[in-house]
């Protein structure tokens, strides 16, 4: 539970690390898509970087990223192949990760990065209209649905089959 409970904190940070490159240095606009169609509309695309090199730095540290994420799903398998884990056992470990990333967006991500500290606004100021005023991130709704009802559903449903 140690290694999967690790695992799940290095899924979290690749994935702060993959936001970060993608809204500060590599600027891209395609990169939104699960932004609100009304903050999509106010993005101007960036013609130039933040900074000499920012776009490469950004793409190796996406790259870096998907490597971690990548890493994480073959340390899980590995070790649980050499636990001998069940199906049971290589679900739990999967949903459990999933549901502290979940957990972790929900808090860090949307509530704190997105909406208090507004790191978004902060590189897309045109967005600022679209994101004025609200109490929570993106995608609440979708977050909870997630989270409340097709995880702990799914893992009811591995038990009784």
């Amino acid at each position: 539970m140690l290694l999967t409970l690790y695992l799940a904190i290095v899924f979290c940070g690749a994935i702060t690390m993959l936001l970060v490159a993608a809204v500060a240095f590599v600027q891209e606009k395609r990169f939104f898509s699960s932004a609100p169609k009304e903050t999509q509309a106010l993005i101007r695309p960036r013609d130039r970087e933040l900074f000499y090199g920012a776009r490469t730095m950004g793409w190796v540290m996406m790259i870096l990223s998907a490597s971690m994420i990548l890493g994480v799903g073959v340390v899980a398998v590995w070790d649980g192949f050499r636990r001998g884990y069940s199906f049971m056992g290589f679900f739990l470990r999967f949903v459990s990760i999933l549901s502290i990333y979940k957990a972790y967006d929900m808090i860090f991500i949307d509530w704190f990065l997105l909406c208090r500290f507004r790191f978004f606004q902060h590189y897309y100021p045109e967005a600022e209209p679209a994101l004025n005023g609200r109490k929570y991130g993106f995608n609440l709704k979708s977050q909870l649905l997630k989270l409340l009802v097709i995880f702990p559903a799914a893992w009811l449903c591995t038990l009784l089959g």
